[in-house]
């Protein structure tokens, strides 16, 4: 028993040991101006500690995750390890000249020693210009989950430099079709690590976390009588149907406190948007217009949603609607087609938007004001979601053929590949 205990204390927990002084950083990233430029980090590879020399090519691994998250977040310029004047080796004296001659900023020193199932990573961050430590971590788990590890020590520098968390311990949600249905796959905020978590073998679609990130909701057709409303909850791995009326039941979001869920309906002919409570039961009919109303998204505070209409022109366009009065206003007006709302938590909205033929990512304002393009001359990119920091987009696009997920932050100019799974990846939903 207590072997199990142990056991699941390393699977689920990580052991930090803080050394004793933190200086502060020279070096503060302000993630609130457009103009913050990147800062030069060099990481040389891992140290092997390990006894006996074993795991030599783990090092490289977990360099390349702590790499990769520091490039993903776009405060960083990784230096190329071919200029390098002194690497990591074991009684290197460390020389501050060397790595600011060739230009670095910050520098990470790192080592590893595994030992059967045990991982343990000594890290420390400089500031090279004033030539001292500014973070020091040694982190202890299981070798299997090292991604989990490095991800952490990536929040832990983003955290020290900017003030807040960064995206590095999300979680994605998206569909995938490599078996040839349309189903659900859950992964890591930089796409690895994907599972399916579905297998309908039908078509899933419209994946949606829960403000706890508990549970998934999602359309499927599972019994190939429509597009029913189901949720899962992801301890447990049960499912049942949340909404299963005859005709559409589509393009559900949670309100902000979980408890209750938008979705198109239109089991009486017109497809309009309703709020329904976690057992189907319908408590508002938020829209009452002939027209098609899908696609709802919440604002931060519920108190207004975004959704899509055709009721101008027959064309989908965004509208806002006050949840209090039902007064609703359209806020887009330069293209003729425009989809899939999501409202960020800083108070953002992005879509989708037809421009010269193709779909584009832009952001607006919620009374249409001070609207931005994103993505430009790549294909089509759809699917826009937020990350929960409000911070970056994750979307899907078709800009090397086949459809998959890329990260961008909200300027749109550090646009990055996340996925690259066989099939398509759509759809994403970034948990909380």
């Amino acid at each position: 028993m207590r072997g199990s205990l142990l056991s699941l204390i390393s699977v689920l927990a990580t052991l930090f040991i803080f050394y004793p002084m933190e200086a502060s950083a020279r070096i503060f990233i302000d993630i609130n101006s457009p103009f913050s430029r990147k800062f030069a980090v060099a990481i040389p590879e891992f140290r092997n500690t390990s006894p006996q020399g074993s795991s030599q090519d783990l090092g490289e691994k977990l360099s390349r995750v702590i790499s990769n998250d520091l490039d993903l977040s776009g405060y960083f310029s990784l230096m190329d390890k071919g200029a390098f004047l002194e690497g990591n080796r074991e009684g290197e004296a460390l020389n501050f000249k060397n790595w600011s001659v060739i230009g670095a900023e910050l520098l990470i020193k790192a080592s590893y020693s595994s030992v059967g199932q045990s991982l343990e990573v000594d890290l420390k961050l400089y500031d090279v210009y004033w030539g001292r430590q500014i973070l020091g971590k040694r982190v202890l788990g299981e070798t299997h989950r090292h991604r989990e590890l490095m991800h952490r020590l990536s929040n832990d520098i983003i955290r020290l430099l900017t003030g807040y968390d960064g995206i590095t311990m999300t979680r994605l949600a998206f569909v995938g079709d490599a078996t040839g249905n349309k189903e659900i796959y859950l992964s890591d905020y930089d796409g690895h690590n994907a599972a399916q978590l579905t297998s309908d073998k039908s078509i899933v679609l419209s994946p949606r976390w829960s403000p706890d990130g508990k549970r998934i909701i999602y359309n499927s057709y599972r019994d190939n009588k429509g597009p029913k409303l189901y949720m899962r909850d992801l301890s447990t791995g049960a499912v049942r149907t949340v909404s299963g009326r005859s005709g559409l039941n589509i393009g559900a979001t949670w309100s902000p406190d979980g408890t209750r869920v938008a979705l198109t309906l239109s089991e009486k002919g017109d497809s309009d948007i309703f709020l329904i409570d976690l057992n189907g039961n319908i408590v508002q009919k938020l829209t009452d217009h002939w027209a098609i109303d899908v696609s709802p998204s919440f604002s931060p505070d519920g108190s207004r949603m975004a959704f899509v209409s055709n009721r101008a022109g027959g064309t989908p366009q965004i509208y806002v609607m006050n949840i209090s009065d039902g007064a609703v206003e359209r806020i887009t007006f330069e293209s003729k087609y425009c989809t899939s709302p999501s409202w960020s938590s800083r108070n953002r909205i992005a879509f989708a938007a037809v421009s010269q033929g193709l779909l584009d990512i832009y952001t607006i304002a919620p009374d249409g004001s001070r609207m931005r393009r994103v993505t430009s001359g790549t294909g089509n990119n759809e699917d826009p979601c937020w990350s929960p920091d409000g911070r970056y987009i994750v979307f899907s696009s078709n800009r090397n053929g086949r459809y998959h997920l890329y990260l961008t932050n909200e300027g749109g100019d550090h646009q990055r590949l996340l996925t690259n799974l066989p099939g398509n990846q759509t759809a994403p939903s970034w948990a909380p």
